[in-house]
């Protein structure tokens, strides 16, 4: 059975386990991983306003970060014409996923490529999977 087949899930991490996330998921490249998905954060969303992330990882061994204090935002990205609102964790997996693209071009590390491709699988399963595979194509 493939994990297209099962229900991916999402788990929130503590705070104070947060220190542990990116170096587990994206070895030496932690520090401009987690510094790309603030930037694309801006990018995308001109109301960003740098506040605090909440960190999940996901029953497929992947992860992604979400703004913790934001609800519904505005969300453009000029390049492929996507213009609409999406909720903030939406708008995390969709920064995410930016961030892991950008980040696997830059580096070809394999274990980049491949949290990219397990939060993919993830985002095709959510709630606003529509919206979000828009703003990434």
């Amino acid at each position: 059975m493939s994990t297209t087949d099962c229900k991916i899930t999402s788990s929130v991490i503590p705070d104070e386990l947060k220190l542990n996330v990116l170096p587990r998921y994206l070895g030496r490249h932690y520090i401009a991983g987690e510094s790309l998905v603030y930037d694309w954060a801006a990018r995308l969303c001109s109301s960003y306003d740098y506040g605090e992330w909440h960190y999940f990882t996901l029953s497929n061994g992947g992860f992604y970060m979400a703004p913790a204090n934001m609800g519904r935002v505005y969300v453009r990205w000029h390049l492929n014409g996507y213009n609409d609102m999406m909720g903030a964790d939406a708008f995390g997996i969709t920064v995410t996923l930016f961030a892991l693209c950008h980040l696997a071009e830059k580096t070809q590390d394999a274990t980049v490529i491949e949290r990219f491709h397990q939060l993919r699988e993830f985002s095709m399963q959510h709630v606003e999977a529509a919206n979000i595979l828009r703003a990434i194509d």
